[in-house]
C-alpha cells in the first residue's frame, strides 16, 4: 500500500493493481461477450487471439478440469473464470499457468503427459496449417523439439515438475494448441527478442501493455470519426 501511495503513476505499480491490466481483460471479455450478458460459451472463447487457439482445447477449458468456473450457468464462463483463462493464455511462463494448462492437456489425470496426449491436441494444429497453406511440421518432428527443450528426467513422458523446471515450458503449450504464438515461434530471432525486451517485465505485463495502446488507440480513432460531423460544421464558418 506504502508503495502505491508513493508512486504517482499507479500504472507503474504492476505487482498489487494496474488499471491497464484491468482496461485490457475486461475489454477483451467484451468483445468476446457479444451479447453482452456477462457470460461465455465455446464459440465466443474460440475467437480468442483471431481465432488462435484449437477447438479441443477450448473444449477442455469448459470441461472445467483445470478450474472449476465460478459462473452458475451451464456450459458458460464468467468474467472471473475469464480471468484466470487471460492471465493463463498470455503468460505462460507462470507457474499458475504451467498447471492450469498441463491438466487440460493431461486427458487421463494421471500427472504425466504421454506422447498420445500431445498428439491428439497437436493433430489439430497439423491440420490448421494445412488449410492455411503453411509447411506442416510432423508431429514426429515437434515431439523431438520438445524433448530436447524441456529435458524431461524420462524422455517417455512429461511431468509438471520437468515443465516448471524449464523456462521454454510456455512454448510446449504454444505448439500443441495456440496457431499464432506457435508460428511466431517458428520464425522468430532470440538476438532481436532480447534487445527488445525489458527482463523486468513478465509475458503478461508486455502483453498488457501492447493491448492497452492497441485499444487506446482505437478508441481514440473511434472518438474521432465522432466528432467530425462537429468539426465539419464549424468549418462551414470559416471564410473563404
Amino acid at each position: 500500500m506504502q508503495h502505491a501511495d508513493e508512486e504517482e503513476d499507479i500504472n507503474k505499480v504492476l505487482r498489487y493493481f494496474s488499471y491497464e491490466h484491468f482496461y485490457v481483460i475486461y475489454c477483451k471479455f467484451w468483445e468476446l461477450d457479444t451479447d453482452h450478458d456477462f457470460l461465455i460459451d465455446k464459440e465466443n472463447l474460440i475467437r480468442y487471439g483471431n481465432h488462435a487457439l484449437t477447438y479441443r482445447i477450448v473444449d477442455r477449458v469448459f470441461s472445467q478440469v483445470a478450474r472449476k468456473f465460478t459462473s452458475k450457468a451451464e456450459g458458460k464462463m464468467g468474467y472471473e473464470d475469464f480471468v484466470y483463462f487471460i492471465l493463463s493464455e498470455e503468460d505462460k511462463s507462470s507457474e499458475p499457468s504451467l498447471e492450469y494448462w498441463f491438466k487440460c492437456i493431461d486427458l487421463d489425470g494421471n500427472g504425466i503427459l504421454t506422447r498420445n496426449e500431445m498428439q491428439f491436441f497437436y493433430e489439430e494444429q497439423l491440420h490448421r496449417m494445412e488449410c492455411m497453406a503453411q509447411e506442416p511440421v510432423l508431429f514426429e518432428d515437434i515431439l523431438c523439439q520438445i524433448i530436447d527443450m524441456i529435458g524431461p528426467e524420462d524422455e517417455s513422458y512429461i511431468t509438471l515438475h520437468d515443465l516448471k523446471g524449464c523456462k521454454l515450458s510456455g512454448s510446449v503449450f504454444n505448439i500443441l494448441f495456440n496457431l499464432n504464438k506457435f508460428m511466431a515461434f517458428e520464425t522468430r530471432d532470440p538476438f532481436l527478442i532480447r534487445q527488445r525486451e525489458n527482463p523486468t517485465l513478465t509475458d503478461w505485463d508486455r502483453f498488457a501493455h501492447r493491448e492497452y495502446i492497441r485499444l487506446s488507440m482505437e478508441e481514440d480513432v473511434e472518438d474521432a470519426s465522432n466528432g467530425s460531423a462537429e468539426v465539419w460544421d464549424e468549418s462551414l464558418e470559416a471564410p473563404f
